[in-house]
């Protein structure tokens, strides 16, 4: 029976099938709207940084046929063959999406779905609708992700702009194809499946037959008529050039981006597909008498003092306020801000750097608990409320010192997360559990339970005699200060008990007290005479934090 999943649920591939060679089908559709369903390999990343797995109507196979775009059959619109065992290690992720192809918008879409099938069988299906979805014009559905093993998560995430819009966040560029004078294009046909005049090896029944039938190995569900004749497609839409990247502006004559013809004559707006900052460099007339009201001579060479009032570099007329170094174009400030940009994974939490985290609440079903005072900046329709512990909460929390100011955060948004530098360290639970600190704890799913654990032992300092056990199915975020360290548990591992930042819950810890006299010892003076001692089996662990209270 297939499981159906919501909107950020996640589950291995190996829970749902031993199979791994599967069949993806994608439902969508809505009155007078036509979509391009695609599938993105991308790397370690997330970034496409092989076009040749970028599977779409023009590309309907990666090189060693591992993932396949097969048309609509059995009633879905589009459909994949997949072969997780023959993916090449560079490709971490498989994100499918569907753009709308003309006007229109996703809330207009009617009931969809993405499922997995595999030997013939549906194990998993996500289900949408278009209330889900406002204006947005693509939507990425669903991802293939390699974390020690391939997972699926249903995603359901809406995405402004279309194919071209999605195909810049992951990292690529498109280039205006150029038709043929002499052809004139005809109406845009509907995705037609790969062609089959010589059939994938090891696939479906012999070409003869009159209705294949997939392998036992391949998960496709049974189609009951043939699928239609393909058909020469006709599509308008951009091809994939190259995956995008910082440039720095060139000599006039430098070679044109890749996939263009020379052009020579560079205009000022760079054309669709082209790499920004390529144009050609204005030519101001430094050295002749102009009203402008500086009144300067030509700027220093670049590097050096420029005239007062003037940023280096900017021909006379440009505007104030411009950073250093942009050319006048400002072409090479997209270039420069390029590294910069808001990564959007189509996961719950995402990284944007080490010490700022995202959280995307249209995701999960489940609001967010943060520190007070962690948010930094947040986007959409989102609400921010005092997250009471109660009076027993109050009571144990001073009592142990594991006391959390909360606030919940709710709503359709994202929101980021950030205190005092400190680097950030995801954490996903998946029913089991961890200790970690009440201060080194930054925000967590509303969904995790937590309580104050007790350490047995006595003379820890600074009140570390407790520490704070989350479990159930969720993600929490620990901060650190600096780059941390995880270890695994011996029986001779021991701790500053003021450096370790998390340890697995089936640890067992003991205070280890090492008194030492010194001559030069004074009240309050530790010396380093408490550690913590870690005990359990194989596969337990600790996190400790380059830094000590």
């Amino acid at each position: 029976m297939a499981r159906e999943f919501q909107r950020g649920h996640k589950a291995k591939i190996s829970d749902l099938t031993p199979g791994t060679d599967l069949y993806v089908g994608v439902q969508i559709a809505a009155p007078g709207l036509t979509f391009d369903i695609s599938c993105f390999g991308l790397d370690a990343h997330e970034q496409l940084s092989d076009d040749r797995y970028f599977i779409f109507f023009n590309q309907p196979k990666s090189p060693e046929e591992s993932i396949q775009l097969l048309g609509a059959q059995s009633g879905d619109t589009e459909s994949f063959r997949v072969t997780l065992d023959r993916i090449p290690a560079a490709i971490q992720k498989l994100s499918f999406t569907a753009t709308l192809d003309g006007s229109g918008q996703m809330s207009q879409i009617g009931p969809g779905y993405i499922r997995i099938v595999a030997g013939g069988e549906e194990v998993v299906r996500y289900a949408f609708t278009g209330s889900e979805f406002t204006t947005e014009r693509a939507v990425m559905l669903g991802d293939f992700y390699l974390k020690d093993v391939w997972r699926f998560a249903a995603v359901g995430q809406g995405f402004d702009g279309g194919l071209d819009a999605l195909l810049k966040n992951f990292g690529g560029e498109v280039a205006e194809e150029e038709a043929p004078p002499a052809a004139a294009p005809a109406a845009a046909p509907g995705f037609a499946p790969p062609a089959q005049a010589t059939a994938p090896p090891a696939f479906g029944a012999p070409p003869a037959a009159p209705a294949p039938q997939p392998a036992p190995s391949f998960g496709a569900p049974p189609a009951p008529t043939p699928s239609p004749a393909p058909q020469q497609p006709m599509h308008a839409a951009p091809t994939l050039a190259a995956p995008l990247a910082p440039q720095t502006p060139q000599a006039p004559q430098a070679p044109s981006p890749y996939g263009q013809p020379h052009q020579p004559q560079q205009p000022h707006q760079p054309q669709f597909g082209q790499v920004p900052g390529q144009g050609v460099p204005p030519a101001p007339s430094f050295g002749q008498q102009a009203p402008a009201p500086y009144g300067q001579p030509a700027p220093a060479p670049y590097g050096q003092q420029p005239p007062v009032g003037m940023p280096p570099g900017v021909p006379q007329g440009m505007p104030q306020g411009v950073p250093q170094g942009v050319p006048a174009t400002g072409a090479g400030l997209q270039a420069a801000l390029q590294p910069y940009k808001e990564a959007a994974t189509g996961q719950r939490w995402t990284p944007q750097n080490q010490q700022l985290m995202r959280v995307d609440l249209t995701m999960g079903g489940s609001g967010v608990l943060a520190r007070q005072g962690s948010m930094v900046m947040y986007q959409g329709k989102v609400d921010f409320g005092y997250k009471s512990a109660g009076f027993v909460g109050r009571a144990v929390g001073n009592a142990t010192g594991q006391e959390m100011q909360l606030m919940r955060c709710t709503g359709r948004g994202q929101v980021f997360l950030a205190e005092e530098g400190s680097h950030l360290h995801p954490i996903e639970l998946q029913g089991d559990a961890i200790c970690v600190s009440a201060e080194s704890v930054l925000a967590f799913d509303e969904s995790l339970q937590y309580e104050v654990r007790r350490v047995e032992g006595h003379g820890i300092p600074g009140g570390a005699l407790f520490t704070m056990q989350f479990h159930g199915t969720g993600t929490v975020i620990v901060k650190t200060h600096g780059t941390p360290v995880v270890l695994p548990v011996t029986p001779t591992t021991f701790a500053d008990c003021n450096a370790v930042v998390a340890w697995s819950a089936a640890s067992q810890v003991i205070v280890s007290t090492q008194v030492r006299l010194r001559r030069n010892a004074y009240p309050g003076h530790s010396g380093e005479t408490v550690n913590l001692q870690f005990r359990g089996a194989p596969g337990n662990f600790i996190v400790v934090q380059p830094y000590e209270v």
